[in-house]
């Protein structure tokens, strides 16, 4: 046999809502909430679409869509009703399916992860306890970097946190503004259904694996170069 370096396996870079915890459609509605408080009414479709976006690009983009004009105050408001009724919701979050146990079987084996999310520590710091994860937990917010997603800065941010090369780290994500995060990152995307976007829309933006869910990829993670420890592992 050919002696040569043993590769690294890839390390993971996940998107938190939609990916890891069922959160989508709490942040649809406290959306809602905090526009129709400042006298904005938008259909629930509308907001779903930009999902995964920071606060402040997700408020800009519907003001491009509706005609709106809103002051650097009223978005900082209508952020800061996001926030508070998307912790009022927070009892009702879950864990998607297999989420837990796929951290836990990538820790046990030795792969290195963390989590990226457009999100403000303030509500996406409540997501550890949900998923049974350690406050020390590698996780990136949208208070650390410059530009949330699309741009690549959470992804970059979280590798190197981790010590790694984006270029050899996958992103795993429900959106496509993950996915477009990923590409400029220089990473594999790899796109899981639980968010709401289609299998289409996903693999269009760069996704070269799409699971239904964390649980699903958990079943498959041969196909992302991770093996089962043991005899099998070598084959």
């Amino acid at each position: 046999m050919v002696q040569y370096p043993a590769p690294e396996p890839p390390a993971f870079l996940f998107d938190l809502d939609g990916t890891l915890v069922d959160s989508v459609y709490q942040h649809v509605i406290a959306w809602r909430t905090a526009l129709a408080a400042m006298g904005i009414d938008l259909a629930v479709w509308r907001i779903h679409r930009r999902i995964g976006m920071s606060g402040g690009l997700f408020v800009s983009a519907l003001m491009r869509e509706t005609g709106l004009e809103l002051s650097a105050e009223e978005v900082e408001e209508i952020q800061r009703r996001h926030a508070e009724e998307y912790l009022r919701q927070h009892d009702s979050v879950r864990p998607l399916p297999g989420a837990p146990e796929l951290l836990r079987a990538l820790t046990e084996r030795g792969v290195k992860w963390a989590i990226a999310t457009s999100g403000r520590a303030e509500t996406a710091r409540t997501a550890l306890g949900i998923l049974g994860l350690p406050e020390d937990t590698p996780m990136v917010t949208r208070d650390q970097v410059r530009h949330a997603k699309p741009d690549p800065d959470l992804f970059l941010a979280a590798a190197a946190h981790l010590g790694v090369d984006p270029r050899g780290a996958m992103v795993v994500g429900d959106s496509v503004w993950d996915l477009l995060a990923a590409r400029r990152a220089g990473a594999l995307g790899v796109g899981v259904l639980s968010g709401g976007y289609g299998r289409d829309e996903l693999e269009r933006t760069g996704a070269y694996r799409v699971y239904r869910d964390t649980g699903d990829m958990l079943d498959r993670l041969d196909e992302l170069g991770i093996r089962r420890p043991g005899p099998a592992a070598s084959r």
